[in-house]
């Protein structure tokens, strides 16, 4: 998980907020985590934006959601 979080805070228009909502999306299941690693490896240039829109677009994004009410 360090690895990645160095990795989240070296992309160019990176955030406290991204960094911490990429961390707790993908630590609730080590799919999403390799699901996310594999994006980021595929595209070195991705903003911000790109990898929350990215990760917005998986099956189990609303699961936490869903369960939480």
């Amino acid at each position: 998980m360090e690895n990645l979080t160095i990795r989240l805070e070296a992309v160019e228009d990176s955030y406290y907020g991204f960094v911490v909502a990429v961390l707790n999306y993908v630590k609730k299941k080590e799919s999403r985590f390799k699901v996310v690693d594999k994006f980021l490896r595929e595209h070195p240039k991705a903003l911000s934006s790109d990898i929350l829109e990215f990760i917005s677009y998986q099956d189990d994004f609303y699961d936490d959601i869903t369960s939480a009410s």
